[in-house]
């Protein structure tokens, strides 16, 4: 049925949504954490914690995704993540113990809501072809950005009443998105072994090796930015946390916008990579002009730069997934993406804490500079050509 594979796609975008919410929004806590007496470093290396929870099982989901189908693995995986998220919640007793049961709860809601990223990089690989794969996948990469938003919206206000009635929130937001996918979601057909699928590992070539690189190195910007616009409102130019946190969720529904941009480019022009490429170029160009003006003190233009910046930093995502889960095949694709966003979110976890000191020790500005060498060098590692062969030779992924 042609519609079904479109309700399917919402429905892997509201469960990715949800996970994302829990994973990535958590840096929108960091003026209350601080408030609170913790420091930057303290409150950095908190926001960090769901993503650390992601690496133990991210790719254990991408095997699970593999051999067990979609369906099964979101709906555990946001269903644990739920009820993790509420129990912790019931269980905070107080800021002694806050912190410690808080990144006891972070890094277990992000290890089970890991589940969102292979399985539903799986839907869309099983369900739309090569010709709408990249708007589909960018479709579903809107995801973080609007669960990021959700977050910048909710969470400040939410942490004024305490940090249990936003895990309540982040908790609840899983177990509706659980509800949605057993309602909704349905795995899609795969193909008998041996028809469209890769012969032996495509880890063999180096090709998804420097997907993985380039991707990942673009994670560190993208969290840069992600863990630290709130606080550089707030403490750099002066915001107050609910307006800066609205203002930072328009960005993030700009950055989605990127995203379905892309997607739509790489299908027109019939390549993720080469994109891919030019987004990296950009969003170093974006970062520099953030940077000068923040040395330098130029609010207007650092407010403009942080915007663009953040709707930048995000652009590459669904163009590195959709070119993986193809080179990847069917019979891959899981543990493909397992090994992507395990990549991606080790950079991930440690950007935080360690651009923590950075900017403590170098200022906003300086770790802001520190950050540009990484989306350049991200830029020289994908591997353009290699897809071009890929082409020609007939071997861009299973259709």
């Amino acid at each position: 049925m042609p519609s079904r594979r479109w309700m399917v796609l919402v429905a892997g975008l509201v469960a990715v949504a949800a996970g994302c919410t829990v994973q990535y929004g958590t840096p929108f806590l960091i003026p209350a954490l601080l408030a609170d007496g913790l420091t930057l470093a303290q409150a950095g290396l908190l926001a960090g914690c769901p993503v650390a929870g992601l690496l133990g099982t991210l790719l254990l989901w991408g095997v699970a995704a593999d051999r067990w189908g979609e369906r099964l693995v979101l709906s555990c995986g946001l269903g644990l993540g739920g009820a993790t998220l509420l129990v912790g919640a019931l269980t905070l007793d107080g800021p002694r113990h806050a912190m410690t049961g808080l990144a006891v709860t972070l890094v277990l809601a992000g290890a089970a809501t890991a589940a969102v990223h292979a399985a539903s990089g799986r839907l869309v690989l099983g369900w739309f072809d090569a010709r709408e794969r990249g708007r589909a996948m960018a479709v579903r990469q809107c995801a973080q950005p609007l669960g990021v938003a959700a977050a910048a919206l909710a969470l400040p206000p939410l942490a004024g009443l305490g940090l249990p009635a936003a895990l309540v929130a982040l908790g609840g937001g899983c177990l509706v998105a659980t509800a949605l996918v057993i309602v909704i979601v349905r795995d899609p057909e795969r193909p008998a072994h041996g028809d469209g699928q890769r012969a032996g590992s495509p880890y063999r070539e180096p090709t998804l090796w420097r997907i993985h690189g380039a991707s990942s190195l673009l994670v560190v910007p993208q969290f840069v930015i992600a863990t630290y616009s709130l606080v550089f409102l707030v403490d750099g130019l002066g915001w107050a946390p609910v307006p800066a946190g609205r203002l930072l969720a328009l960005a993030q529904v700009g950055g989605a916008a990127t995203r379905l941009a892309a997607g739509f480019w790489s299908d027109r022009v019939g390549s993720r990579l080469g994109p891919m490429r030019l987004l990296a170029a950009a969003t170093g160009l974006s970062l520099l002009a953030l940077a000068a003006a923040s040395l330098a003190g130029w609010s207007a233009v650092a407010l403009a730069a942080l915007l663009a910046s953040t709707m930048l930093a995000v652009s590459t995502n669904g163009l590195a997934f959709t070119a993986v889960a193809e080179r990847a095949g069917s019979a891959w694709a899981g543990r493909a993406l397992g090994v992507q966003n395990t990549a991606q979110n080790a950079l991930a976890a440690a950007t935080p804490p360690v651009f923590g000191v950075l900017i403590a020790a170098l200022s906003y500005g300086g770790g802001f500079a520190v950050s540009i060498a990484f989306p350049v060098v991200a830029g020289l590692l994908v591997p353009v050509q290699d897809e071009v062969s890929g082409r020609r030779a007939g071997s861009r992924g299973p259709c």
